[in-house]
């Protein structure tokens, strides 16, 4: 009887800590890639920021001044650390930058690059039939030429239509949505060429003998 009253307090206690850490108010930490972390701030020494690991709490995370552009803590208090400085390539102003920001994140969430993907596997998948060794050329050179085309901003990724006003937010958005065209295009290529080779494998024999794809 003993041994569970004991077992029922020590779980009532660890409850109760546990309420407390996710009640307890948390700060919000700005980065500079755009990403936005929520967790209680645990130091502030030297211009760098600490929190706690939250898949492991026994570790820590320190977030070095160069990697921050502000902290809001859960009293409404701000601290910049981005400053406008170009010996340090820090180009844009302060509201320039939190546009940029803005930008990066809203293509983050919302540019799919879906055609890229398709578009790269589809090549992907017609090189890789031809069974040549100089099949990933094609899908991973259309990567490279990816993200130098021109990017599409549609009116349902925007957070703020405002935004698209500034073009620091939209150097923010373009930054991002090349990437992802990229990420994607390496993805769907890459799918693309390993069923062409597949196919090749299987079936070559069964190709036209005057089939010719310029390749060999």
């Amino acid at each position: 009887m003993l041994r569970r009253v004991l077992l029922f307090i020590c779980f009532f206690f660890f409850q109760n800590i546990v309420f407390c850490q996710k009640g307890a108010p948390q700060d919000s930490i700005f980065l500079m890639n755009g990403h936005v972390v929520v967790r209680k701030v645990i130091d502030t020494t030297f211009s760098t920021i600490t929190i706690l690991n939250p898949k492991k709490p026994t570790k820590r995370i320190h977030y070095e001044s160069d990697q921050l552009y502000m902290v809001k803590f859960a009293n409404g208090y701000k601290r910049y650390y981005y400053v406008q400085d170009p010996t340090i390539y820090n180009e844009f102003t302060r509201d320039e930058m939190w546009l940029f920001m803005k930008g990066e994140q809203d293509a983050r969430k919302g540019f799919k690059a879906r055609g890229a993907m398709v578009t790269a596997g589809i090549i992907g998948l017609g090189a890789g039939m031809t069974g040549s060794f100089f099949a990933p050329v094609l899908p991973y050179g259309f990567m490279a030429m990816s993200g130098l085309t021109k990017i599409r901003i549609r009116h349902n990724t925007i957070s703020n239509m405002k935004y698209v006003e500034s073009d620091a937010y939209i150097l923010g958005y373009e930054r991002v949505a090349r990437q992802k065209r990229k990420t994607k295009s390496l993805i769907g290529g890459t799918i693309g060429l390993a069923l062409g080779y597949s196919v090749y494998a299987l079936f070559h024999s069964s190709y036209p003998e005057d089939l010719n794809f310029g390749w060999k």
